[in-house]
């Protein structure tokens, strides 16, 4: 049981939080979407004078011939570049550091990441250790970037972190694997483009992974006691976008209105996590990744209906409110009828996209390591509806062992 001191503790960390967030100017990209919009905002970075350009991105997605119509584009508008795909799923700092000397080496002016949110994560540290002289560890946590990073552009090609957006970029240490999160509204990009045409032929299983992330940014943002009418607005359209969209989107991975809508129901989430925040989910999923490299996605997606039921007492309504914008609602039901029909909903989806319900590599002897780190991060960094304590968090995680 959580002292009653240390909860208010935690709140008052919450509460300046969400002062902050309402203080402190977030900036979002000027934005392009629909059909080829990656191609507009090739046009974009030609106009304002960007002349030689680092494209981030990784080997699958070069070798799938992802990024051909992008580099045409370049070509034609007389802008050089070069390209750099060593990132890999949860960018390490060597792989940003390596980024960095090639930007160097070839005199490269502004970043174009062009992936899933590693490739983003990873470009944005590339830009801060461009024009910050510290080494990542020094930049890491909130506002420690004290020159403005430089200019950077986004293309996702996955509907899931919504980096393309977020204030936040994650990277981790080769040694450890623990992940370090850089937060500054610096990372924010100048532009990102939201093409679901680069979405067309992603996987079925990544596709539902990463649309499960997205789901669980609205749904922490929704319930969290920083939720503002702006975040909740953002989050709720995110939501309703996801439940009409992502079943489509990963069976029939050809739809380009799926895709798309996909591809801006992540973008509201992102906005809305922004400001709002995560929660319980994330802290554990976190953790998986670093102690197991479980795809982010996935962790969250195993993670999440474990935490809407702990939390259940506190954010009924919440829970109810989101069952509505699911088209759950189908008579005349309570709230808390509601609640358990959203929940039972999540743990529908999984079987529905072959998400499994535990994790093969969770090991039992793991457990207490994952709950107090998962806690640490939480209780400094999150504005949880419902506090758990370390019994609380082992006896969640121990539900999801195989």
């Amino acid at each position: 049981m959580l002292f009653p001191v240390k909860v208010q503790y935690y709140k008052s960390m919450a509460k300046a939080l969400k002062i902050a967030a309402a203080v402190i100017p977030m900036p979002k990209p000027t934005l392009f979407t629909g059909a080829d919009s990656s191609l507009e905002l090739c046009e974009a970075i030609a106009q304002i004078g960007i002349r030689k350009l680092l494209i981030v991105s990784d080997e699958v997605l070069v070798s799938l011939g992802l990024l051909n119509k992008i580099t045409a584009k370049l070509d034609e508008l007389s802008v050089s570049y070069v390209v750099y795909d060593a990132i890999l799923p949860d960018p390490t700092y060597d792989q940003v550091e390596n980024g960095l000397s090639f930007l160097k080496q070839n005199q490269c002016e502004a970043v174009l990441a062009v992936g899933g949110g590693s490739p983003i994560d990873a470009s944005k540290a590339i830009c801060a250790r461009a024009t910050n002289d510290k080494p990542i560890t020094k930049m890491a946590g909130l506002f420690k970037l004290r020159s403005a990073p430089l200019p950077f552009f986004a293309v996702p090609t996955t509907a899931g972190t919504g980096s393309e957006v977020t204030i936040v970029s994650v990277v981790s240490d080769p040694v450890t694997h623990q992940k370090t999160p850089i937060i500054d509204p610096k990372l924010v990009p100048m532009m990102a483009a939201l093409d679901g045409n680069l979405m067309l032929g992603l996987p079925a299983g990544v596709t539902a992974a990463t649309g499960m992330d997205a789901l669980t940014h609205a749904i922490e943002s929704y319930i969290s006691v920083n939720a503002t009418p702006e975040t909740s607005g953002y989050a709720l359209a995110a939501v309703k976008l996801i439940m009409k969209n992502l079943e489509v989107a990963v069976k029939d991975g050809k739809n380009f209105e799926a895709r798309q809508n996909m591809a801006m129901a992540s973008y509201y989430a992102g906005l809305a996590f922004t400001k709002a925040g995560v929660g319980y989910v994330h802290a554990i999923a976190h953790n998986f990744g670093a102690l197991y490299a479980t795809p982010h996605g996935l962790a969250n997606s195993i993670v999440l209906p474990h935490i809407l039921e702990f939390s259940k007492d506190d954010i009924t309504t919440k829970l109810a409110e989101l069952a509505v914008a699911s088209d759950l609602k189908t008579s005349r039901q309570s709230e808390n009828q509601l609640a358990d029909k959203f929940i039972k909903q999540i743990r529908f989806m999984q079987k529905e996209f072959n998400i499994p319900e535990t994790l093969d590599s969770l090991k039992q002897d793991d457990i207490p390591k994952i709950a107090k780190l998962a806690l640490d991060e939480a209780h400094k960094n999150y504005p949880v509806p419902k506090y758990m304590d370390q019994q609380d968090c082992e006896h969640l995680i121990a539900k999801m062992v195989a």
